[in-house]
């Protein structure tokens, strides 16, 4: 009988979701039995993306951004009472999975209470340093002291100096048990002809995944070339609409994404680390627009700038203008870095 790995990506934004794909994907090849385990959004994505996979809706955390990125630290702090319940409860759930003998082994994408100490348990994440402004120290340590009731943690990149991560992913004193696994996508090159000038690929929490929306459908009236919008949500049916030169999506499958990025000149969108990954995957330009208020992406943005290679600008000063800026960076090239899935899964 298959031994049965519990798979689970947090609910913030689709990036975690998106980024457990090439692993469900390993799993299967190599003869287990994946169970999904996630909440909204994600769990929606990743029923479309695995029809024959048994899913299992676990508690939500209940994240959610406020209007003004400043504020997003103290409504962190305000929901903490509700993030803890909810760690606790897909805790119980685990161990009730574990006593019924219906996991041998889990893979929690960013899920703190998803881990075991009788079946092997991975953490995976990008974030061995989480920048927290001026309280860094504290967040940090918090997110290790998380880490270290796991087995090991999957850190999805390179360990040497041509990464992805910087110093979210890179930490001097290893105290915890890091595995670098090289970067995660879902996507493959293609060569195909470019049929959109620009693609703006959204995702993230609301409010601020609607608030860019809105402000970039009412920039791109002034954008003259040929654009793919995909607005990044999940529902049941996919919609397409066309405005002039726009062609608007609720969603994409994963192969249409591929497909759709290839054959676009350049992508706008978030800063998020999974997306980072994909793009580095496919060898694309980029610009980027981080989440108000996710210091992550900031970093990650601000990053990519200085290494000539995708220029940003903030939310609330960007214009369509800006995007001529792209021609100045050389774009993303890919990391060559073959993931072991042989050597990783020999854990369970």
């Amino acid at each position: 009988m298959s031994k049965r790995i519990l798979v689970t990506p947090l609910n913030w934004g689709l990036g975690h979701a998106t980024r457990c794909v090439p692993i469900i994907d390993a799993l299967v090849s190599f003869g287990f039995e994946p169970i999904i385990g996630s909440d909204g959004s994600a769990l929606s994505l990743l029923k479309k993306e695995f029809h024959d996979l048994r899913f299992i809706e676990l508690p939500s955390y209940n994240i959610s951004y406020p209007k003004k990125g400043a504020h997003l630290k103290f409504k962190l702090l305000t929901n903490t009472p509700k993030i803890l319940k909810a760690i606790q409860s897909e805790n119980e759930l685990v161990q009730r999975l574990v006593d019924k003998n219906e996991i041998n082994g889990i893979i929690s994408d960013n899920r703190f209470g998803v881990y075991n100490k009788v079946i092997p348990s991975v953490y995976l994440t990008h974030q061995l340093n989480v920048l927290s402004g001026n309280s860094t120290w504290m967040s940090t340590k918090l997110h290790q002291k998380v880490i270290k009731k796991f087995d090991e943690c999957w850190v999805p990149d390179c360990e040497g100096e041509n990464n992805l991560s910087g110093q979210l992913g890179h930490v001097n004193k290893k105290l915890i048990p890091i595995k670098y696994i090289g970067p995660l996508s879902r996507f493959n090159k293609k060569i195909t002809s470019k049929k959109y000038s620009l693609m703006v690929l959204l995702s993230g929490p609301e409010p601020q995944r609607s608030i860019l929306e809105e402000k970039l459908l009412s920039e791109l009236i002034y954008y003259k070339d040929s654009v793919i919008f995909i607005k990044g949500i999940i529902e049941s049916e996919q919609k397409i609409t066309v405005q002039n030169n726009l062609k608007i999506y609720n969603y994409m499958t994963s192969s249409e994404l591929e497909t759709t990025i290839s054959e676009s000149d350049i992508v706008l969108s978030r800063s998020g680390y999974t997306t980072i990954m994909d793009l580095a995957k496919l060898e694309k330009k980029a610009f980027f627009i981080p989440t108000p208020g996710q210091n992550e992406q900031i970093y990650l943005a601000e990053k990519f700038q200085k290494e000539g290679i995708a220029p940003f600008c903030y939310q609330d000063v960007f214009n369509i203008e800006k995007l001529n800026e792209v021609t100045q960076f050389k774009g993303f090239s890919n990391i060559e870095s073959n993931t072991n899935y042989e050597d990783l899964f020999s854990l369970f």
